[in-house]
């Protein structure tokens, strides 16, 4: 247990949680992004080193990896779909008490007309044993890919994906509310459609202003729609999106910079907020890393860096928070974490980052709970298997699972309800390999 005079103490209902998504775990997936990776793989191995061998602390380590066509592509992931009862119970061992997970649309739905009750009835026994080891599920009813038959017929720039998104969604809380009071409708709809219709090399890869705005008030609408849906069959219920938000700091506070400012927070912040902030009874915060603003944007590289190398700055959720004060909205921390294959910088992340949340809520932010991204070693999209998030490390040649030192620090914290007040120094031979 954590010992100190001076003790940072979390309200005794917070939630202390870990999050994951179902295709970047589960395995044995068929839906447009596995289709994508299949013609992707081969480019996406090639353009690694021009990505990642400057600036990745751990590239010699990886690189055989990352330049193999075979990372990119999902196949069994971590094989959580036949293994998920023991990763719950590693999560149990932890002593999380809250659970972030999506539900595969391409599964439930393989079909416009098809629902599979097997499907149905695995995602129901999956939830029930999270509850029955006291451990709240928090959904996400969409993480990214879609289902093959949506995707033909133009995915989130289809005019009736709204109405498809809905019937999915009303389907999900019939099945599963009596034991789900937290439903998440969207993940990052702002990376999302950054990625796959304005820079266009995601899924499906078209770059369109047409497209990215079409795709922007389509997932709007379907949100919206969801979200009435959703209170009309569960009043009790609480809604929210997991929006990802950047810190941008204006390095001279020269007019151009700070019209930069007010534009990035405008457009990537608060824009998708601002159009369904009455349909939210919860802000979600999914946070990595901040941008410097010096007549352009670039991510900060002050100090340590993570695998994927984004530099490591907690502070900057503190800064994020204060920010989102304003909407006068509970708010969950739904993604904080780091790819650290060595398990070095995880341990004071995780300490740090929540110091800062503690601040926050001292100032007045109504923060109710954090999870950590990831529960476990998990597919990184276009950067396929090479990145380590997990607070539990696969072996992927066998399987096998295991906690890292991380996952028990983190631990030590949720048994405490807290963590001493005094901050930590990242670690001096991190800093020093990293450099």
């Amino acid at each position: 247990m954590l010992m100190s005079n001076k003790h940072m103490q979390f309200p005794k209902d917070f939630f202390w949680g870990a999050s994951t998504a179902d295709h970047q775990i589960e395995g044995h997936q068929h839906n447009d992004w596995t289709e994508w990776e299949k013609a992707n793989a081969d480019r996406l191995a090639k353009r690694a080193p021009k990505l990642y061998a400057n600036r990745s602390p751990v590239w010699e380590l990886v690189k055989d990896q990352a330049t193999d066509p075979a990372n990119y592509i999902t196949g069994r992931a971590a094989d959580h779909w036949n293994l998920w009862r023991e990763d719950f119970e590693l999560a149990s061992q932890i002593g999380i008490n809250a659970y972030r997970m999506s539900i595969s649309w391409s599964r439930i739905q393989p079909g416009p007309d098809r629902f599979d009750q097997e499907v149905i009835e695995q995602y129901r026994q999956m939830i029930k044993d999270l509850k029955r080891r006291g451990i709240e599920p928090f959904i996400t009813i969409w993480h990214w890919p879609l289902p093959l038959w949506l995707s033909k017929r133009g995915g989130w720039t289809y005019e009736e994906i709204s109405h498809y998104f809905i019937g999915y969604a009303a389907l999900l809380v019939r099945e599963f509310g009596a034991d789900v009071k937290y439903w998440i409708t969207l993940n990052e709809p702002n990376v999302y459609t950054e990625n796959s219709f304005f820079i266009g090399q995601w899924p499906p890869q078209k770059r369109s202003p047409r497209q990215f705005y079409l795709s922007v008030s389509n997932l709007v609408k379907a949100h919206r729609e969801a979200y009435h849906i959703i209170k009309s069959i569960d009043p009790d219920a609480k809604i929210g999106i997991a929006n990802n938000f950047i810190p941008y700091i204006a390095v001279r506070q020269h007019w151009i910079n700070r019209l930069l400012k007010s534009y990035a927070d405008w457009r990537w912040n608060y824009a998708f907020i601002k159009r369904t902030k009455e349909h939210l009874d919860f802000i979600g915060v999914n946070h990595y890393f901040r941008y410097r603003i010096n007549f352009g944007f670039n991510q900060v590289n002050q100090g340590p860096r993570s695998d994927l190398g984004w530099e490591l700055y907690p502070p900057a959720i503190y800064h994020t928070l204060r920010a989102l004060r304003r909407y006068n909205l509970p708010i969950f921390i739904t993604e904080s974490g780091l790819a650290d294959h060595r398990d070095i910088y995880r341990s004071w992340y995780i300490r740090e980052t929540l110091r800062h949340v503690h601040m926050a809520i001292g100032k007045g932010v109504d923060v109710r709970g954090y999870f950590h991204w990831s529960l476990m070693d998990n597919f990184e999209w276009d950067s396929g298997f090479w990145p380590r998030f997990g607070l539990i490390e696969i072996d992927y040649s066998t399987m096998k699972r295991r906690l890292r030192s991380s996952a028990k620090a983190y631990g030590d914290i949720i048994r405490a309800g807290g963590l001493p007040d005094r901050p930590d120094k990242y670690p001096e031979d991190a800093s020093t390999k990293s450099a």
